[in-house]
């Protein structure tokens, strides 16, 4: 091998071990040690010397994870050691059998008895085979004899380690587990879904499985998935000498458990060791308290007998185990009747019709409301007024609708009709061709998107009001001094100083800069406005292109199209804003207020970087970002926060990261800063 090769192959090594132990310490652990940019750079490097060497690939680099061509179909797999279900434990009676049939069996007191207790996860249960340390199969649990082979979409998991972490490493490992969805994640994959038109998961274990199924590892590698260890199947240490694993052999469940965290498996953080019967049910008694606020779904408690040896004695009946039972929880999912529905406004302004149900009883808590999220979802449910539909409630999440039992609909029921004006403030409700969420279209005014809207307009690429932050904003609001932004403009320092933690001082401080806001441009005017889709490069635009406010006002949705970077979309958001009485009213009270602008002279005719698209990263030295990016702005350029095929240039800066990774990828024009201050004078 030659100097160059052996130095390829060893940054290769080098890179492989820093991202696999990056990837153990932040989803093992806990405790990221690398940045997400750092993580970007390396991992990027070692893409493009595997690319230089292809033969250095091998199948347990961390490129690897994602990449394999979408599949015909699942083959076959057949479990070595069936995976095999539990029997249900219901009641402390039932915990306290169990027990004692176990202690009847290796002759001993049940008191005496030490049982391995965790949650039991709500998800899809796999099994994983290692052979000298590395992945070679992944599979679904199928029938308990033969699953389904999605060794590639399992690749994906940056919870699922393709080469064992640490030391004594054995000849074979099979490792089973559960593919679980958070909550958080299941909501804004969810969310996405509705978004996009495409289908919703009716709960985070459906959601966890069929995203395992997918024939494309490409979308498994979108979902939000992790893999938790419980189980090892089997294990041989042959390749191991005599006394290697020393003090660490395991002889329990326990300690197996702990052997494959230190491998770089996922094991529950709420796994515990008991003695006796009376202290299991205990430990399942005070999981269930807490099962709401673990983020993500349980079912129950698996309960194990923690001596190996002692499962071994106990062997298995014809599909069980009889060295470990599950004790279930209250279901999270019940059937109630759908007796209304009301539509809320968020403080985004989208508004979401809310179920009012029969009261039910669904883990353990009452349900009289659920969400239904939007009109595509009633749609895709079926569901009407009198209905009889299955609720569920998982921890933090919502309760929502779930299913809709058409087979019990009622002829007296009716369908959901939703509302053309705001409920809360009588603005016309906008819901745009493709688009799932409606709103309300009143932002300045409408009550329930007060504190948001005014957030917004005091911001700093806004009107920029120093000393007014979120907290201070909700105590006016709470207290009813400020209705609207106009509002802000008429208070007092003697008033300001009535506040908690207000003196003398700040009050009189955030007066003068409220003072200071009121004269402006109109760019930051428009944009605080807070018009949906309207940032600061559509706000510039349509500042330079109307001139003044009126005329903008007055525009027609042609007019508003023929803006640079205003599309039919943008153009609708701007129009209908302006068609709302109550927004006129509002606009007409901040400028009585005071609020002044230097009218600008309307831009006649094309600017140099008309149509083009630039992307600004890292640290600049003689001007900051925002500077850049107004300049650019002012030439006609739309300015992006992230690299695509379309973007023009990218201006790379100090520590530029993984835009500046992309762009060399697809081949977009890099300038440094130099160069792009040399264009701008030219352009200038």
């Amino acid at each position: 091998m030659s100097q160059p090769e052996q130095k390829n192959l060893e940054e290769i090594s080098r890179l492989r071990a820093e991202l696999d132990d990056a990837n153990y310490r932040y989803y093992i652990l806990d405790e990221p040690k690398l940045t997400d940019a750092d993580y970007d750079r390396k991992l990027q490097r070692l893409k493009q010397l595997e690319f230089k060497h292809p033969e250095l690939v091998s199948p347990d680099s961390p490129t690897q994870r994602v990449g394999a061509a979408p599949a015909e179909g699942f083959p076959e797999v057949a479990h070595a050691i069936p995976m095999l279900s539990l029997d249900n434990a219901f009641s402390r009676n039932d915990i306290t059998a169990f027990a004692e049939r176990v202690a009847e069996r290796l002759e001993c007191q049940a008191e005496d008895i030490e049982f391995s207790c965790e949650p039991k996860l709500d998800g899809a249960a796999i099994s994983l085979v290692y052979e000298q340390g590395i992945l070679v199969s992944g599979a679904t649990r199928g029938d308990g004899r033969t699953g389904e082979g999605i060794t590639s979409n399992l690749r994906t998991l940056r919870s699922v380690p393709l080469k064992l972490m640490g030391s004594n490493i054995p000849a074979l490992l099979e490792v089973r587990g559960e593919v679980i969805m958070r909550h958080a994640g299941f909501e804004a994959l969810n969310d996405r879904a509705r978004e996009e038109g495409s289908k919703v998961f009716a709960n985070p274990r459906n959601a966890a499985a069929g995203s395992l199924r997918q024939l494309d590892p490409r979308i498994t590698a979108t979902r939000p998935l992790e893999f938790h260890a419980y189980q090892v199947a089997r294990i041989d240490m042959a390749n191991l000498d005599d006394g290697a694993m020393g003090n660490s052999a395991m002889t329990t469940h326990s300690q197996q458990m702990e052997r494959l965290k230190k491998w770089g498996f996922l094991s529950s953080a709420e796994l515990r060791t008991v003695s006796g019967p009376v202290l299991v049910a205990d430990y399942c008694e005070q999981l269930g308290e807490k099962r709401d606020q673990l983020g993500y779904d349980i079912d129950g408690v698996v309960i194990k007998v923690n001596d190996l040896r002692h499962q071994r004695e106990l062997g298995f009946v014809a599909r069980a185990p009889r060295w470990a039972v599950a004790f279930k929880f209250p279901a999270q999912e019940e059937v109630t009747t759908l007796n209304d529905v009301e539509f809320q406004i968020g403080r985004t302004g989208a508004i979401t019709p809310v179920a009012r149900l029969a009261p039910v009883t669904v883990a353990g808590v009452t349900v009289s409301n659920a969400t239904l999220h939007n009109a595509d979802e009633i749609n895709r449910l079926g569901v009407m007024i009198g209905d009889t539909v299955a609720i569920r409630r998982a921890g933090d999440v919502i309760p929502q609708v779930v299913r809709v039992d058409i087979d019990k609909r009622p002829a007296q029921a009716r369908a959901i009709t939703f509302p053309v004006h705001c409920p809360v403030c009588g603005s016309d409700i906008e819901r745009l061709e493709g688009e799932a969420v409606a709103r309300c279209s009143g932002g300045l005014y409408c009550a329930a998107q007060r504190k948001e809207a005014l957030k917004h307009f005091v911001s700093r690429k806004a009107l920029d009001v120093d000393g007014l932050g979120e907290k201070l904003i909700e105590q006016l609001v709470d207290l009813d001094w400020v209705k609207s932004p106009a509002d802000l403009f008429h208070l007092t320092a003697s008033q300001l100083q009535t506040l908690p933690r207000m003196g003398e001082k700040s009050s009189t401080n955030l007066v003068n800069a409220l003072d200071k806001a009121k004269h402006t441009t109109l760019a930051r005017f428009i944009y605080a406005l807070g018009i949906r889709e309207v940032g600061e490069a559509t706000a510039a635009n349509l500042a330079s292109h109307f001139g003044t406010l009126q005329t903008l006002q007055d525009a027609d949705q042609a007019a508003l199209e023929a803006v640079n970077d205003v599309g039919p979309i943008v153009a609708t958001h701007v129009h209908t804003f302006f068609r709302q009485p109550h927004n006129l009213e509002t606009l007409e009270a901040l400028l009585d207020a005071g609020i002044t602008w230097q009218e600008s002279e309307i831009t006649q005719g094309p600017t140099p970087l008309a149509g083009q698209t630039w992307v600004l990263t890292g640290t600049m030295d003689t001007m900051t970002r925002d500077e850049g990016k107004a300049r650019l702005q002012a030439l006609g350029a739309k300015v992006a926060g992230s690299v695509s095929k379309k973007t023009t240039c990218l201006v790379a800066g100090e520590a530029a990261g993984s835009k500046l990774t992309k762009a060399e990828q697809l081949g977009v024009e890099v300038i440094d800063e130099a160069t792009f201050i040399e264009r701008l004078a030219a352009w200038e």
